[in-house]
């Protein structure tokens, strides 16, 4: 990754950070009186943020080498305050809402009527090492994939046809793709056509979503009766796919699976950085919707 585009992430957060302490000057509360020690950190927030930002753009796989061989040798002139590895782990609890807060507000796709569905599985650890795993006991669960059993979470993603990245959401592995709870908040800015495979097939779902004006198309299996749908939306169901080349590229690009987490907060961090990360790739799947397409004519439309 070059240096210029390391400079336009840090750029565009400190601009940010900068937002958020305006907001929290102007709206500060009264406290509990207690004095607490609150020392400044050496490094700031933006900088801690663009570091973890820049890991899932590296071709690195490793926290911990690409802090010593990338961030200290190569950008020590970029974070002139740097800490040492140990010391950015102990302070990696301060990016968490921050991260949430920057991906809702400055690297969040909008809505063009047309989106996609799916969910993607982010294991923690080998199966065979599940009732070892003491960093995620009580959180992580069990499941079934399509590719077998794993043990972790889901990551459930609804995307546009540029393949920005509209809404996410993560669960335990258990939770099905159908939860009408997880639908409810990532459909919450969400509207038009709403494309999903085999596992969105549910009629109280695509009601529930049809009165939040999501109209809700999957494909149906064998022994189903056909849905009644426009040669458009046939088309446009053809190339789900997308979705899944958005997946293929945040866990073989963007690193967002690794089972290498001491902590759940450090998870959370990894995931969220690695879908900011992905928002700032100036090429994405997506697909090319002609004129005619958008106004109803059944056109062939092709991968960008």
């Amino acid at each position: 990754m070059s240096e210029d585009k390391i400079i336009a992430i840090f750029l565009e957060i400190d601009d940010f950070c900068k937002e958020i302490d305006q907001f929290a000057l102007k709206n500060q509360l009264l406290g509990d009186q207690v004095k607490r020690r609150n020392r400044n950190s050496q490094m700031c927030l933006s900088e801690m943020m663009t570091i973890y930002v820049g890991f899932h753009l590296s071709s690195k796989t490793n926290f911990k080498s690409y802090y010593h061989d990338v961030v200290i040798k190569d950008w020590k002139h970029l974070f002139p305050n740097l800490v040492s590895y140990e010391r950015f782990n102990q302070t990696q609890n301060r990016i968490f809402v921050p991260l949430m807060m920057l991906i809702q507000s400055r690297f969040k796709g909008q809505c063009t009527g047309i989106s996609y569905a799916d969910s993607t599985t982010l294991p923690v650890c080998h199966i065979k090492r599940e009732k070892q795993n003491k960093v995620f006991k009580g959180v992580a669960e069990k499941s079934k994939s399509t590719m077998g059993w794993f043990y972790g979470f889901k990551l459930h993603l609804i995307i546009n046809d540029k393949g920005e990245i509209l809404s996410f959401c993560f669960s335990k592995a258990n939770v099905d793709d159908r939860d009408q709870k997880v639908m409810k908040v990532m459909t919450k800015d969400v509207f038009g056509k709403l494309f999903g495979d085999r596992g969105y097939i549910d009629q109280k779902l695509a009601e529930y979503l049809w009165n939040d004006g999501v109209e809700l198309i999957y494909k149906v299996r064998k022994n189903m009766k056909k849905m009644n749908i426009s040669d458009t939306d046939k088309i446009l169901l053809r190339k789900r796919a997308v979705i899944e080349s958005v997946n293929d590229e945040l866990k073989n690009i963007c690193s967002i699976q690794h089972t290498r987490h001491r902590s759940l907060q450090g998870f959370f961090n990894n995931a969220i950085s690695a879908l900011i990360a992905y928002q700032t790739f100036e090429k994405k799947p997506s697909i090319k919707i002609s004129h005619e397409l958008q106004q109803g004519k059944p056109l062939l439309l092709h991968a960008a």
